[in-house]
């Protein structure tokens, strides 16, 4: 178990991780199709795609968090 004081960092690595690879998984499938150079295709587009999502979720999530706040009692 970790400590409850990296539970931020934790959400962000984890939320990147997984939208990244199911997001890359399927739109290399739709663009590119699937055949022999699929796993090296998807490899690739997620070696991009997880920097992405990780950055883009540490400035999103906590935009999200206070808009939630506001509209949930």
């Amino acid at each position: 178990m970790f400590p409850k004081k990296y539970s931020k960092i934790l959400f962000v690595f984890l939320m990147g991780l997984g939208m990244s690879l199911l997001m890359t998984l399927i739109i290399t499938y739709i663009n590119t199709g699937y055949d022999d150079k699929y796993l090296d295709r998807f490899i690739r587009a997620w070696s991009i795609s997880l920097p992405v999502a990780l950055i883009a979720v540490s400035f999103v999530s906590p935009i999200v968090n206070k808009i939630v706040e506001k509209i949930t009692k």
